[in-house]
């Protein structure tokens, strides 16, 4: 069997703990499958009301590393997920340093000043129209910004 069809199978058999229209036999029978493939069948709680199995048997992978990793320097997420993400890059081995070189906390400024450095742009570029100019002048203008 390829891994594909596994993943599927094993899938499969996690929804089948969480249906209600699904015997206890037919459950039980998952719950043995599962251990055996080396899944855990207890239920965990993330976000929300959605319950979803805990996948114990791989490492993450590359993609999943770096979503974490993206967590970790993106100003909007919590310091709750920012931890998570922490301890879970740690226990794969991954070792997170931020590659900004600004400051912690400046980043929202750094965000803005590059926004209405757009906005200047915009000005001066004789390829966007003049209501679009015009909107850049009252956002420069809302934030006291010199159209130099």
């Amino acid at each position: 069997m390829s891994s594909v069809h596994d993943h599927r199978v094993i899938g499969g058999h996690k929804a089948a703990l969480q249906n209600p229209n699904v015997s206890e036999e037919a459950k039980e029978h998952s719950r043995r499958i599962l251990e055996e493939a080396g899944e855990t069948t207890e239920r965990t709680t993330d976000r929300g009301s959605s319950t979803r199995y805990e996948d114990t048997s791989e490492s993450l992978s590359g993609n999943q590393i770096r979503g974490y990793k993206a967590t970790l320097s993106n100003p909007r997420t919590s310091e709750e997920a920012k931890e998570k993400a922490r301890e879970v890059l740690e226990g794969e081995g991954e070792v997170f340093e931020s590659t900004t070189s600004y400051p912690e906390g400046n980043t929202e400024d750094e965000h803005t000043n590059r926004v209405l450095g757009g906005y200047k742009a915009a000005v001066h570029n004789p390829n966007v129209s003049a209501e679009a100019k015009r909107h850049a002048h009252q956002v420069l203008r809302e934030h006291d910004a010199d159209v130099a």
